[in-house]
């Protein structure tokens, strides 16, 4: 009867071990840390050279908008995580570096407006800050223990559909991608499509070890690998942007090359690792320290070098104007360089949009409806749109919409309408009551700041 008794309890843990992770939990308790983000663009078709044209002529503007799509200017980016109650976010650098405006809109659906604080294009982290109460933090993991094999989670707004839940397991981890080995990325099996970006991933324990970044795909939608930063390293670089507004890096001035088998052989390594030295740059630490092409440097400041990529991370990590001490094989022979590291010039962000003519700050044209016009469209006041702008187009306005009211006060005069615009104030939203076609609805009017 034990020996029945126990084959049971066997079968139930197998089955139970058997069953995949329940991600609820996670979802639950750390999604509120997830947010969506929002970004305003200059539009298409407004700086077109016959942008006014096209608004005069109302058939080549539904040619251009059939043929070449509609223009908007507020569109999903992805997503980011919020990192402590102060209101700074996480996310991706090439999400927010073209936007005009970034919106935060966070799960409880409140949106702010995000203030970037600073970005780094190699990591593709980019920190924001909003000034917003009652936050939910993410709790930061060790992206370190991760295992391959180990199950993860990633929230995000694939496609523009917020909060969803992707999940699968660690593929690999320290994954060195062509032109990126600056950064040890996890690779996942996670489904990330476009919008997952700048979200975080989770362990089982709903702590972020990582966020992701990007995925392999032939087709532009996810094909079964992505990719995702270590939180470490994030954090690493946002401690960076929040002090600088920028990240510092060390070089030592080499283009290196990968170690093969075949090179080891050569080269007469004993082992296949190693970063092997294929230029030296003119001037930099390493032409200082009299290293040459060929060598293969085997470890930096004592730690072991298994592959090129860990040189240049390695490198970059180490504080400029210092030296370091690198472990090298020339031709068969072991050597000791001491190498200053240099400062790493990465691009700079770029300078600030220019402030808005009072020509956009009025966003739209408007003109007063004639005698006629008021019989015809039934109303006993209103502006005709005659150009909706930047501005009016975010909105949703198109041209031959008539404004009856703004902020519920009645509007018959276009100097009327500026002056109730004035008023709110630049980065204001007011609302706009709005006949089309016979049919009437309000839509928010966000003006430039």
């Amino acid at each position: 009867m034990r020996s029945v008794f126990a084959l049971l309890a066997f079968v139930v843990a197998a089955a139970a071990a058997a069953q995949p992770p329940d991600f609820t939990a996670v979802a639950r308790d750390a999604g509120g840390s997830v947010v969506n983000l929002m970004g305003s663009f200059r539009p298409v078709l407004p700086d077109l050279p016959l942008a006014e044209e096209l608004d005069d002529d109302p058939g080549m503007r539904d040619y251009v908008r059939r043929y070449f799509g509609p223009a908007p200017e507020q569109r999903s980016l992805g997503a980011g995580f919020v990192i402590d109650e102060a209101g700074h976010v996480i996310t991706n650098a090439h999400l927010v570096t073209e936007a005009q405006e970034v919106v935060v809109r966070l799960a409880d659906r409140r949106e702010f407006e995000a203030k970037l604080i600073g970005y780094d294009r190699i990591s593709d982290i980019a920190l924001l800050k909003i000034d917003a109460a009652r936050l939910q933090p993410a709790r930061i993991g060790d992206a370190a223990k991760l295992r391959a094999g180990e199950w993860v989670a990633a929230i995000g707004s694939p496609f523009g559909l917020e909060l969803s839940v992707t999940a699968g397991i660690v593929s690999a981890v320290r994954r060195t991608l062509p032109d990126e080995s600056f950064v040890p990325f996890i690779q996942t099996d996670v489904a990330v499509n476009p919008g997952n970006s700048g979200g975080p991933l989770f362990n089982l324990r709903g702590e972020v070890v990582g966020v992701n970044s990007g995925f392999y795909s032939d087709s532009g939608i996810y094909q079964g690998v992505s990719f995702a930063v270590p939180i470490d390293v994030a954090m690493d670089v946002v401690a960076e942007l929040r002090v600088h507004g920028k990240v510092t890096r060390g070089r030592i001035g080499v283009r290196l090359q990968e170690v093969t088998t075949d090179l080891a052989r050569a080269f007469q390594l004993p082992r296949t690792a190693g970063a092997l030295v294929l230029e030296v740059f003119k001037g930099s630490g390493a032409a200082r320290a009299a290293i040459i092409p060929g060598d293969v440097i085997v470890r930096f400041a004592g730690q072991p070098i298994e592959t090129d990529g860990d040189l240049v991370r390695f490198t970059a990590t180490a504080k400029p104007g210092t030296y370091v001490d690198l472990d090298l094989v020339r031709f068969g022979a072991p050597l000791t360089a001491r190498v200053r590291i240099d400062e790493a010039h990465g691009p700079a962000m770029p300078p600030a949009p220019p402030p808005m003519s009072e020509r956009d700050l009025a966003g739209l044209k408007v003109a007063p409806l004639s005698a006629q016009q008021r019989q015809r469209l039934r109303v006993d006041g209103g502006l005709m749109v005659e150009m909706p702008g930047p501005v009016g187009r975010q909105a949703g306005l198109q041209r031959g919409d008539v404004v009856l009211s703004v902020n519920g006060r009645t509007v018959s005069h276009a100097d009327a309408f500026r002056s109730i615009l004035s008023a709110a104030g630049k980065g204001a939203t007011v609302a706009l009551l709005v006949q089309r076609d016979g049919a009437r609805q309000f839509l928010p009017l966000r003006l430039p700041r």
